[in-house]
C-alpha cells in the first residue's frame, strides 16, 4: 500500500476553466436535459400508444431511447452541481455508484446500436424472410441481451473496483466518475483491473464497430442493386437515422481511445465526453424522427387528436 491517508469522497472539478459562465452553461445544460427527457421519452409513449409503429425497429428505438433517458440522468445532475457548488463533493459509494451506471449504459448503448444495424440488415437485404426471423420472441432476446451483457461485462469489473482502498489523490479532474482518476487513487496495484478494462473496451467498441461496418456493407450493397434511384432513396432513407447516431458516437469514442496522449489531450476528452454524454441522447430523437414519416405522422395525429375531441 502506498503512504497516504485514506479518502472517504472525491472531489469532480467538471470545468473548472470557464470562470464567469456558470449561469448560463448551468442553464444551457438544464434545458438540454428537460429536451433529452422530453425528446425520448416522447419517441416511447408515441410507439408503444401507435399500434402500426409497434414493430421491431421502434421497438429497439424505445429500448435506445429509455436507455439515453438514464444514461443522461447518471451525468447531468451532478454536472449542473459543478456549475453552483464552489467545491463539488461526492462520496466514494456514490463515485462508484456513477461511474457503474454510466458504464453499463453507455456499453448496453453500443449493443442496442448494434443489434439495430442487424435488424436493418434483415429488413433490408432479406426482405422476405424477415417476419419469419425478426419474430417478437427474438426481439426481446434480442433487447434483453444487450442489457443482460452490458450489466454482466460492467458488474463483474465493479465487484473488484469496490474492494479497492483507497488513499491517493481524491480529485477527479472530469465531470463524472471516470474509472481512470478512481484507479489512479487506490492504494494498490490496479493493472489487472485496467488490463480487465481494456479487454472489455476492445470487445465492446471496436467488435460492435466492426459488427455496424459489415451490416451496412451488405446494406449498401444491397441498395446499390436496386434499379431505381427512387427505391434507393427509399430505402436508404430508413436507415439513415440509425447511421448517423452510430457515426456520432463511434465517432467521439474513437477520437477519445485511439488518439495518441498528449498534455491536453484529458481536457480535449472531457470536451469530447459532452457529445456523448450530453449532446448524442440530445439530439437521437430528433435524428429518428425528422426523416422519419411514421414516427412524424403519428406524433401529428397524437396533437390533432385532441383538437378534434374536442370539437366534436
Amino acid at each position: 500500500m502506498r503512504n497516504g491517508t485514506v479518502i472517504t469522497e472525491f472531489i469532480l472539478l467538471g470545468f473548472p476553466v470557464i470562470q464567469g459562465l456558470q449561469t448560463p452553461l448551468f442553464i444551457a445544460i438544464l434545458l438540454i436535459y428537460i429536451l433529452t427527457l422530453t425528446g425520448n421519452g416522447l419517441i416511447i409513449a408515441i410507439v408503444w400508444a401507435m399500434p402500426r409503429l409497434q414493430i421491431p425497429m421502434y421497438f429497439f428505438l424505445c429500448n435506445l431511447s429509455f436507455l439515453e433517458i438514464w444514461y443522461t440522468t447518471t451525468v447531468i445532475p451532478k454536472l449542473l452541481e459543478t456549475f453552483v457548488v464552489a467545491r463539488t463533493v461526492i462520496c466514494i459509494s456514490c463515485c462508484l455508484l456513477q461511474a457503474f451506471f454510466h458504464f453499463f449504459l453507455g456499453t448496453t448503448e453500443f449493443l442496442i446500436l448494434t443489434i439495430m444495424s442487424f435488424d436493418r440488415y434483415l429488413a433490408i437485404c432479406k426482405p422476405l424472410r424477415y417476419p419469419t426471423i425478426m419474430t417478437s420472441k427474438l426481439c426481446l432476446q434480442l433487447a434483453l441481451s444487450s442489457w443482460v451483457v452490458g450489466f454482466t461485462t460492467v458488474f463483474c469489473q465493479m465487484m473488484l473496483l469496490i474492494q479497492l482502498p483507497f488513499c491517493g489523490n481524491n480529485v477527479i479532474n472530469h465531470f463524472y466518475c471516470d474509472v481512470g482518476p478512481i484507479l489512479k487513487a487506490a492504494c494498490i496495484d490496479t493493472s489487472i483491473l485496467e488490463l480487465l478494462g481494456v479487454l472489455a473496451t476492445v470487445l465492446v467498441i471496436p467488435g460492435s464497430l466492426l459488427f455496424n461496418m459489415i451490416s451496412y456493407i451488405y446494406i449498401l450493397f444491397t441498395i446499390l442493386r436496386i434499379p431505381s434511384a427512387t427505391g434507393r432513396q427509399k430505402t436508404f432513407s430508413t436507415c439513415a437515422s440509425h447511421l448517423t447516431v452510430v457515426s456520432l458516437l463511434y465517432g467521439a469514442v474513437l477520437f477519445m481511445y485511439l488518439r495518441p496522449t498528449a498534455h491536453s489531450s484529458f481536457k480535449i476528452n472531457k470536451v469530447v465526453s459532452v457529445l456523448n454524454t450530453i449532446l448524442t441522447p440530445l439530439l437521437s430523437p430528433f435524428i429518428y424522427t425528422i426523416r422519419n414519416k411514421e414516427v412524424k405522422g403519428a406524433l401529428r395525429k397524437a396533437m390533432t387528436c385532441p383538437k378534434t375531441g374536442h370539437a366534436k
